[in-house]
């Protein structure tokens, strides 16, 4: 009896060890991180996960004694160092990988991480198209520049500019931002009139020949699009073309502020070649969370341990880690196990370095955990949007002013612009009313505050063909005066007074049409417009459905209806003056007219009525009487139906 209850009690005893030790949390889990040390971004964001790492670990509320093993790899700013680094990480069993910082980079890591199904998060690479279902495994918690181009294209549509010139890296970053950023303006009525393409290390002398040519351009609104420049060559190069002079309008994405953030205070003050710049920059909210990091990273600064400011970047890698944190530790709570197995499709590499990759076989179950994650980190709500971004994308509006960087405002892609945080309008603000939208005083280049025209006519630029009809009758509409190329008339002085009312010089020309002999055939004139022949017509056109078919009309500035405009010389008028407008050819038309209707009377009466028979001189009295009457009786009826 005693062996029959022991055998019980020990196979109970042996299920629970086994079950407690498959149960058993790993006592170290590995992430991978791959950037650019030594960069604008990587410099932040490498001490900023550092620092993530230690708080993770020493949180005893989070993955319950598990060690958080942070393994780094240096892309050194090239798509081919980057795959390496990349390969090298994941040869560590890393359960996710953070980064990169470049867009470009992480279109092929991406391609990677699908393959071996290790989620990827990135805290700085913002090309919108990395959001594609193609990379199912890329997140980021960063912004997509597909928020930030519609927050550039809402500022330039507050301002009312309609073309821009774009000045952009040529990769993946540049080209998809400003694809994005194309779509935007078409929305609001706003084009990119010119493209200045810059290969990632560009020539200065080239760059320089370059933005020389694009002042015979007429606008004058830059948007500069680039990875982060610690020399700021662009604006260094547009200010020794006078390009940062009254007049002119620069946009920058938010790279410049990365970089500005990045410098010290003492550097800072160099930068008076930036004065009236526009950036954005990601918004990141007042917090005790954030005021403590801030404070710590000073205190570092001070003992040396951090060789750069901290901007947007360094925030976001941070809460990156501890992103990447919540979802292992949610997801050891549910699964426990962390399993890795040979790739099929890597079966004939065994021998070479790719042999010691493996898929990881828990990557998805691990990817819908970081999906569904929701805290609150140093910048904000952390949380993923259906493709894959962190939600609510909303950016600072700043001015560059005596080497200070001012806020002037606010963008969310809830509420657009405005001059009070996003979180305080949340639900309260229409983007959709521009009488919503609000923006601080700006100081522009030149040091001016009203608003700029943002384009100027082109020193190169032709001035407008303007056709007139070369006319022999009704001269006061518009008339060449002999051939002094003098043009004068009705239809010029209203055009002169209108563009007296354009606030900037517009050149023009004016071209007759027409022999002077006979007058033109304005189906012609009009068509002369329509074949770029001329850039307009200036004069007495009928608007009829046939012309307005083929170009556009200004708003009729003379009453409709048969007019005749005629000067008068002598204001004693005799009572047989309506009789002057009446040529020869129309009082035989007239008489014509008479003869005929008494014939045609005649003939119909004849014969059934006494009063057109006698005499033929009192047949022919009757006839031309029953005529003038007739036509008399018909005019009398139009003139009474028109007056009722």
């Amino acid at each position: 009896m005693r062996h029959v209850v022991a055998l019980p009690l020990a196979l109970w005893v042996w299920v629970i060890f086994h079950g407690s030790v498959l149960c058993q949390r790993p006592a170290v889990v590995n992430i991978g991180a791959v950037f650019t040390f030594d960069s604008v971004i990587g410099r932040p964001a490498k001490v900023a996960m550092k620092v993530a790492v230690s708080d993770v670990n020493s949180d005893p509320r989070i993955l319950n004694g598990t060690e958080l093993r942070l393994i780094m790899g240096d892309a050194k700013c090239s798509v081919f160092v980057g795959c390496i680094a990349a390969f090298q990480v994941l040869e560590r069993q890393v359960l996710a990988i953070i980064g990169p910082q470049s867009s470009s980079i992480a279109h092929m890591i991406s391609q990677i991480a699908n393959g071996l199904q290790v989620p990827q998060i990135s805290y700085a690479a913002t090309d919108p198209t990395l959001s594609a279902l193609q990379f199912p495994f890329f997140l980021r918690t960063t912004h997509s520049d597909s928020y930030q181009m519609a927050g550039m294209a809402d500022l330039i549509d507050y301002y009312g500019w309609k073309e821009v010139i774009v000045i952009f890296v040529d990769d993946d970053y540049g080209r998809n931002g400003m694809a994005a950023l194309d779509d935007e303006l078409e929305k609001r009525g706003s084009k990119i009139s010119y493209k200045l393409p810059l290969p990632t290390e560009f020539n200065v002398r080239d760059f320089t020949e370059m933005l020389n040519k694009s002042k015979l351009i007429g606008p004058r609104v830059y948007v500069v699009h680039v990875n982060p420049d610690p020399s700021f060559r662009i604006f260094s190069i547009a200010q020794k073309l006078q390009m940062m002079t009254r007049g002119y309008v620069w946009f920058a994405t938010d790279w410049l502020c990365a970089t500005l953030d990045s410098f010290s205070p003492m550097n800072q003050t160099s930068l008076h070649f930036l004065q009236g710049v526009v950036g954005l920059r990601q918004h990141i909210p007042q917090s005790r969370k954030k005021d403590a990091f801030v404070s710590q990273w000073r205190k570092m600064q001070k003992k040396g341990l951090v060789s750069s400011g901290l901007n947007t970047y360094g925030l976001y890698a941070y809460d990156t880690v501890w992103a990447v944190a919540y979802a292992i530790d949610k997801f050891l709570k549910e699964n426990g196990n962390i399993s890795f197995s040979a790739s099929d499709k890597l079966h004939d590499m065994r021998a070479t370095q790719f042999g010691k990759l493996e898929v990881f076989d828990n990557g998805n179950l691990l990817r819908e955990q970081l999906l569904q994650i929701n805290f609150t980190g140093l910048t904000g709500r952390i949380q993923f949007d259906p493709e894959r971004n962190v939600i609510n994308g909303s950016y600072d509006v700043i001015n560059i002013v005596h080497t200070k960087i001012r806020g002037v405002g606010y963008w969310s892609n809830y509420s657009g612009l405005s001059v009070l945080p996003p979180e305080d309008l949340k639900g309260e603000q229409n983007r959709n009313s521009l009488l919503d939208q609000k923006l601080g005083i700006i100081t522009w280049p030149g040091g001016i505050t009203e608003k700029p025209r943002g384009w100027e006519i082109a020193a190169n630029e032709r001035p407008l063909r303007l056709g007139i009809p070369k006319r022999t009758s009704f001269v006061d509409f518009v008339t060449e005066v002999n051939t002094s190329h003098k043009v004068q008339g009705y239809c010029i002085d209203v055009f002169n007074a209108a563009l007296n009312l354009v606030p900037y010089n517009v050149p023009h020309t004016f071209i007759p049409f027409g022999d002077g002999r006979s007058n033109p055939k304005y189906d012609e004139l009009v068509q002369k417009v329509a074949d770029d022949v001329f850039d307009g017509v200036v004069g007495d056109v009928a608007i009829v459905t046939n012309r307005t078919r083929i170009v556009d009309f200004t708003q009729p500035y003379a009453a409709t209806g048969l007019v005749i405009v005629a000067p008068v010389h002598n204001t004693k008028l005799s009572a047989w003056v309506f009789l002057k407008p009446f040529t020869v050819e129309m009082w035989c038309v007239t008489a014509a007219a008479f003869v005929m209707i008494a014939v045609v009377i005649w003939i119909l009466e004849h014969r059934v009525n006494d009063d057109f028979r006698g005499p033929p001189k009192r047949q022919l009295i009757t006839m031309f009487l029953f005529s003038f009457s007739t036509l008399f009786k018909a005019n009398r009826k139009e003139i009474l139906a028109s007056s009722t």
